[in-house]
């Protein structure tokens, strides 16, 4: 299928949109592996900088102060490798995710297609950006329910400290399938699902529409895409990251929960709904935008290192295939 497309959803086959969104996965985790894990550092951080009364009663652990002094803090007492880890389940979180997003991303737009009608024939016309969030939303519920269990396991060793509470891959999963069965593996889905699938949703509307005229601006190494990218994730980011928070909360209970690098990580009842209360409750509305900053740093790059290079692995991809085709054809 030809990449001249108008929007990204118009391009590329099924099997190069997976093949160009598992590269795109494996590359940018690697990037921005530091950034997440500090992220995570902070947003499992529950008292407050700003009030040293809430120190009071830490159960031991650092206390970080944003973004710089927390890497800072992981380098000296961890070394270069801990701000790399729980790469494994990460990147195979990352490249799944990324196939399984772009997939169904490309399928759904399809599939809407196909359902409305095309030119004379269609039943109603579709916005190109309700289009763009529909389908964006689809990929991104569907990645994230696929890969949660990888998702876990990347909040958990990225939350360990020097004192390790699962030594491997291999061991995580079967401590976790044993102490906590299968549902904990999906701890914090339902907040997961619900951050996500608006995120995903804002971000493709806004990538989709950002695309074509950053595109014309003849920017350096061909840039458009990632620029749109970037501001297409920091605008989506922003207004779902308390759910973001709450997820990480979630993913971290259970009978493991005193042992990570912040001891002090309350119980949540009650789901999303309890935990959002209890939050609010206890460090304020502040409590919920723990680790935006570095949040926003983190998806800013993310987004244009995972579009620029999906963009330029479809590419390739359909290039590969073309070749491929013509090889067959010839050989007949």
């Amino acid at each position: 299928m030809s990449l001249k497309g108008e929007h990204l959803k118009d391009e590329g086959s099924r099997l190069e949109a997976t093949a160009a969104g598992a590269t795109a996965g494996l590359i940018a985790r690697f990037v921005i592996a530091p950034l997440d894990v500090v992220k995570i550092r902070l947003q499992l951080q529950t008292h407050s900088l700003s009030d040293p009364l809430s120190h009071r009663n830490l159960q031991g652990g650092p206390i970080y102060k944003g973004t710089l002094p927390t890497l800072r803090h992981i380098l000296r007492h961890e070394g270069v490798t801990g701000l790399w880890k729980g790469n494994v389940p990460a990147e195979l979180l990352y490249v799944c995710y990324g196939a399984v997003q772009f997939t169904a991303y490309r399928s759904t737009t399809i599939l809407l297609r196909s359902a409305i009608g095309e030119g004379e024939d269609r039943a109603f016309v579709l916005p190109q950006a309700a289009e763009s969030f529909i389908a964006g939303a689809v990929g991104g519920g569907t990645a994230t329910a696929t890969t949660y269990p990888l998702d876990l396991l990347r909040t958990r060793f990225a939350a360990q400290g020097n004192d390790r509470v699962y030594t491997g891959l291999r061991r995580a999963v079967s401590q976790i399938a044993r102490e906590e069965g299968v549902r904990g593996f999906f701890r914090g889905l339902g907040p997961g699902l619900a951050q996500i699938v608006p995120y995903m949703g804002f971000f493709f509307a806004a990538y989709e529409a950002l695309r074509r005229p950053l595109s014309g601006l003849e920017l350096p190494f061909s840039s458009g895409g990632a620029v749109a990218g970037t501001m297409a994730s920091v605008l989506a980011k922003t207004g779902t990251f308390p759910l973001d928070l709450v997820r990480k909360r979630i993913q971290v209970q259970g009978p493991t929960r005193n042992r990570y690098v912040h001891k002090n990580i309350p119980e949540y009842y009650g789901g999303t709904v309890g935990a959002l209360k209890t939050i609010l409750r206890t460090e304020g509305v502040r409590g919920l935008y723990r680790g935006l900053t570095v949040s926003l740093l983190k998806a800013a790059p993310t987004s244009a290192v995972t579009m620029w290079t999906y963009e330029r692995a479809l590419k390739f991809y359909s290039r590969l295939g073309e070749k491929l085709r013509e090889k067959r054809e010839g050989s007949l």
